[in-house]
């Protein structure tokens, strides 16, 4: 795929950035480093923080967390953090946790989950499970699941798996989620050489993520897996179109639609996996940041703002 002409110059310039902190190859390089580079990375792009919002660190339940709030809200915004269940942290999506509660007025509660060599499937979604039903419990506020990458692969178990389970998850914003779909899918094949993700890089962090092949029926490991897709709280997708993982979330849109639940799957062409880092210099990843919060504060008020079988 020539991406010459698929990205526009803003694009290309966040592109050449984050390989000046991140670069290609920083698969090959010790697990430490990785983590050390993806945390430099995220810096470089950090904005000033929101004014009027107050964070506090703590336990929920046992796992690390960090709580964003301003003023008395009355919804609780789950956030899980991607990374490829190896990288990341409560720092490195901090600024994101706090402009999102900027502009939606909830809670957001940042889950720190245990990472991958270390802690192998299903630690994180154990962690991510753990800290949802904490704060469901501690605040008693309606909950939106949020995620993104991997993030959004933890969001989207955690949904499915609440079902019966937990009351009141008004919905879920699933961010280029990686969702086990196959991969000889189209963007699969199309974007396998992607900018800042490759297919080689998503076999990399799978096979980390579970020390070898995913277990074969197990949807808290690959929602994809599933096999009712019924119940789940209605769903905002939104991917970037030249990233291997778009048609993950077209075929989760297709399983939920086909159940009976609402579903708005939005692709945004010209944009690369990771584009919320860019929301500050991009104006296509601005835009995209803006719907994701607008999607974010309509799911939490239980309105559901999109025509049905909605695509974008």
């Amino acid at each position: 795929m020539d991406y010459t002409h698929l990205l526009d110059e803003e694009t290309w310039a966040y592109i050449n950035t984050v390989g000046t902190y991140y670069p290609d190859d920083a698969v090959n390089r010790s697990v430490a480093e990785q983590r050390q580079v993806y945390e430099t990375l995220c810096q470089a792009f950090r904005p000033p923080f929101p004014d009027g919002i107050e964070t506090e660190d703590l336990s929920a339940a046992g796992v690390p967390a960090r709580v964003y709030s301003a003023g008395r809200p009355t919804r609780t915004v789950m956030f899980f953090h991607g990374g490829g269940w190896v990288v990341g942290s409560l720092e490195t999506h901090d600024d994101v946790c706090a402009e999102l509660c900027a502009q939606t007025g909830y809670r957001v509660v940042s889950v720190d989950y245990r990472l991958a060599p270390e802690h192998k499937h299903p630690a994180a979604f154990d962690d991510c499970w753990v800290a949802t039903q904490w704060a469901f419990e501690t605040y008693g506020d309606p909950l939106v699941l949020v995620g993104d990458s991997a993030g959004g692969n933890l969001a989207a178990a955690v949904a499915q798996h609440a079902r019966g389970r937990l009351e009141d998850v008004l919905g879920q914003i699933l961010i280029y989620p990686a969702l086990g779909g196959e991969m000889d899918k189209p963007s699969y094949i199309e974007h396998a050489h992607a900018p800042l993700l490759t297919m080689e890089d998503m076999i990399y962090y799978s096979t980390v993520r579970h020390d070898g092949v995913p277990p074969e029926d197990d949807p808290t490991s690959e929602p994809l897996r599933d096999t009712d897709f019924s119940g789940l709280p209605p769903t905002y997708l939104i991917t970037a179109d030249c990233d291997p993982l778009r048609d993950d979330s077209c075929d989760y849109a297709d399983r939920i639609r086909s159940a009976g639940g609402n579903v708005h799957w939005r692709n945004e062409e010209g944009l690369v996996h990771g584009y919320i880092r860019a929301r500050h210099t991009v104006a296509k990843a601005r835009d995209s940041f803006e719907c994701i919060s607008i999607a974010i504060e309509a799911l939490g008020q239980g309105i559901w703002p999109y025509e049905e079988d909605d695509v974008e």
